[in-house]
């Protein structure tokens, strides 16, 4: 570790060693995370798949909107980020979710706005496999205040391989607000939206705790067959 950094405060440390990784990534990224090409850490062929086509999901009555269909480049981006810890690749996909974060916010009208944007809490696992909580590194990009409000109530299946009863069954009564609303107005943010089934569990520990849910966000959402 090199000596300047290693007399720094903990917490700036952590933080000064992770961007020497995210450069480091990115100056010796040998292929695109999207397509594969040599020579790039994602190509301009890719880098054009990531402009923003927002996708609106149904989902009970919270309002959902992905920035980009979960598919191609975009998917492939994304996990490249959870799978391989490239969060260089966080910048790119920025775009598609503020344009998910204005189409929710043009549903409101001029009468109301977004007060805190709520991470999906990330599990155990998947933070210590990874080092980061996307979901929280996503929401600080949308220029609103974040409020880490939500905790798990209970250890939930992994739901990759559920069909969509099945993924709501299993994060039923999942989540839980460890704070007070006291009526503000919460978007709730994740990394992909698959059924809604988690979007829809955190909208409902909020309004649990007073806080009036306006929508769920995220950078993509997977295609809906039928």
């Amino acid at each position: 570790m090199p000596s300047a950094i290693r007399l720094l405060h903990p917490s700036a440390r952590d933080s000064a060693l992770r961007l020497v990784r995210e450069v480091a990534d990115f100056v010796f990224a040998s292929v695109c995370a999207g397509c594969g090409v040599a020579g790039t850490a994602l190509c301009p062929a890719c880098a054009a798949a990531l402009v923003p086509r927002p996708v609106r999901v149904q989902a009970g009555d919270v309002p959902l909107c992905a920035g980009l269909a979960f598919a191609g480049p975009a998917a492939a981006v994304l996990r490249a980020i959870k799978e391989d810890g490239q969060t260089t690749l966080i910048r790119p996909l920025r775009p598609a979710l503020a344009a998910a974060v204005q189409t929710v916010r043009a549903g409101l009208g001029e009468s109301r706005s977004i007060d805190v944007v709520v991470p999906v809490p990330t599990s155990r696992a998947a933070f210590r496999r990874r080092g980061f909580r996307l979901p929280d590194a996503l929401a600080r990009t949308t220029g609103i205040p974040v409020l880490r409000a939500l905790v798990p109530a209970r250890r939930i299946q992994d739901q990759r391989g559920l069909g969509e009863r099945e993924r709501r069954r299993n994060v039923a009564s999942a989540l839980i607000a460890d704070r007070a609303g006291a009526g503000l107005t919460a978007l709730v943010v994740d990394d992909v939206i698959t059924t809604g089934a988690t979007c829809a569990e955190a909208a409902r520990a909020l309004r649990a705790a007073g806080f009036r849910v306006v929508g769920a966000v995220a950078v993509a959402a997977t295609p809906r067959r039928g």
